[in-house]
C-alpha cells in the first residue's frame, strides 16, 4: 500500500483500518454500531500557507472539514463533498489523488446517539477559485488558520499530525500532483 510506505510510522493503524473494513459489514453506513468511515479534506489555500477548519457546531471544536460516507465507500468523493458544503467553496483541486492522513477517534455519547468511532480517510486539496468561505449550519465558525500558528487553537494530535505531514510534503507538491 502507498500509504504505508509513504508514512511507516503508521503501520499498525493502517493494519487496524485494514482489519476493520474487511471485518465490518456497513463500514460505510452511520448507523453501524463498531463506528463508521468519514472523510475529511485538508483544505489548504493556494500558497499552501493556511488551512481552513471548521469550529464544529456538535463537537465544539477546531477540525478540518469532513463528514459521513452515508453508504459511499468512494472516501475521496465523500471528503470533496464535504468541503465544498461546508465551506461554500468550489473548483476545490486535490493536491493528490491518494490519502493524505488516516485517523481512528472516538466521538462522545450526544443524546440518543451512543459513543462510536470514526474512521477517518483524509485527502489534501487546494482553493483554485475564491478562498472567501461561507460557514454552513454544521459549523459555529470558519478560520483560514496559519500553518505555523495551528497549535495556538487544537492540541488535537491528528489535526498537528497532518501539519507536520503538510510541511513535510510540501516541496514535493510540484512533483508529485
Amino acid at each position: 500500500m502507498a500509504y504505508r510506505a509513504r508514512w511507516p510510522g503508521e503501520g499498525v493503524l493502517v493494519d487496524r483500518f485494514a482489519d476493520f473494513l474487511r471485518e465490518t459489514p456497513g463500514a460505510f453506513r452511520r448507523e453501524t454500531p463498531a463506528g463508521h468511515v468519514t472523510g475529511s479534506a485538508w483544505l489548504v489555500n493556494r500558497a499552501g500557507t493556511h488551512v481552513l477548519l471548521t469550529h464544529h457546531r456538535k463537537l465544539g471544536r477546531w477540525l478540518q472539514l469532513g463528514g459521513h460516507a452515508d453508504g459511499d465507500a468512494r472516501a475521496f468523493h465523500v471528503a470533496l463533498r464535504e468541503a465544498e458544503e461546508e465551506s461554500g467553496l468550489d473548483g476545490l483541486v486535490p493536491v493528490w489523488n491518494r490519502l493524505f492522513d488516516v485517523d481512528v477517534h472516538r466521538i462522545p455519547a450526544r443524546g440518543e446517539e451512543p459513543a462510536h468511532l470514526h474512521w477517518d480517510l483524509r485527502y489534501a486539496f487546494r482553493t483554485a477559485g475564491s478562498e472567501a468561505f461561507r460557514v454552513s449550519r454544521e459549523s459555529r465558525e470558519l478560520r483560514w488558520v496559519p500553518m505555523d500558528r495551528l497549535a495556538e487553537l487544537t492540541t488535537e494530535e491528528s489535526m498537528l499530525r497532518m501539519a507536520r505531514k503538510w510541511r513535510m510534503a510540501a516541496g514535493a507538491i510540484g512533483e508529485n500532483s
